[in-house]
């Protein structure tokens, strides 16, 4: 899984990227013209000390990893975690992955 790391490409999918929200995350996407997808995770402070948002950030990371087949190519994905995640179970969190795919039509299925 290729990693989106610096702060200029978080922000460029954020200001050139199209997002969709549910209750657990808001996930921008932008195509990147490469056969790859590349995955930025962010957990903000609001959300809970670091042990959480370690917790988070490994739950979203998971449901990435187990589902990676069903994304389709070529994508910059950033994937904010909300408030309402911290306490949720990985399943809560993997089913509100699938959902923003399926809304940004890049899930298959």
């Amino acid at each position: 899984m290729n990693s989106i790391k610096k702060n200029r490409e978080f922000l460029n999918v954020y200001h050139r990227g199209k997002s969709y929200a549910n209750k657990y995350l808001v996930m921008y996407v932008l195509k990147n013209d490469s056969e790859e997808n590349r995955f930025g995770i962010t957990v903000s402070k609001k959300v809970g000390n670091s042990v959480v948002r370690h917790r988070v950030t490994r739950l979203i990371r998971e449901s990435i990893r187990l589902n990676l087949e069903q994304f389709e190519k070529g994508f910059d994905i950033v994937i904010v975690a909300r408030n309402t995640a911290k306490e949720r179970s990985y399943f809560d969190v993997e089913s509100a992955l699938l959902h923003l795919g399926r809304l940004h039509k890049i899930v298959m299925r």
